[in-house]
């Protein structure tokens, strides 16, 4: 399990939602937001098929948790994601 996933920012999170997050984040498409957002889409798609939809606290909180743990080149494309998204500003504060 990654570190983000046992920090106290995520601790009312189900797990299942959790390993979704981390198998989305763990996807490989480079560092093209564009592609991201394309493996991502029909997996948050199946997760709302199989009842698994997140609260915006639960987003957030999962995005601070996430950004608490990566480097500044991962924050970075985290923000690109989060504009591609169209998710608030891409900020956090944490």
């Amino acid at each position: 399990m990654e570190q983000w996933m046992l920090d106290d920012l995520v601790k009312d999170i189900p797990r299942q939602k959790l390993e979704l997050l981390s198998s989305l984040m763990n996807r490989k498409a480079g560092n093209d937001p564009k592609e991201v957002m394309r493996q991502m889409l029909p997996l948050i798609k199946e997760a709302k098929e199989n009842g698994l939809q997140f609260t915006p606290s639960e987003v957030s909180a999962a995005i601070a948790a996430i950004r608490k743990y990566s480097d500044s080149s991962e924050n970075s494309r985290i923000d690109e994601i989060l504009r591609k998204a169209n998710y608030g500003n891409g900020k956090s504060n944490h």
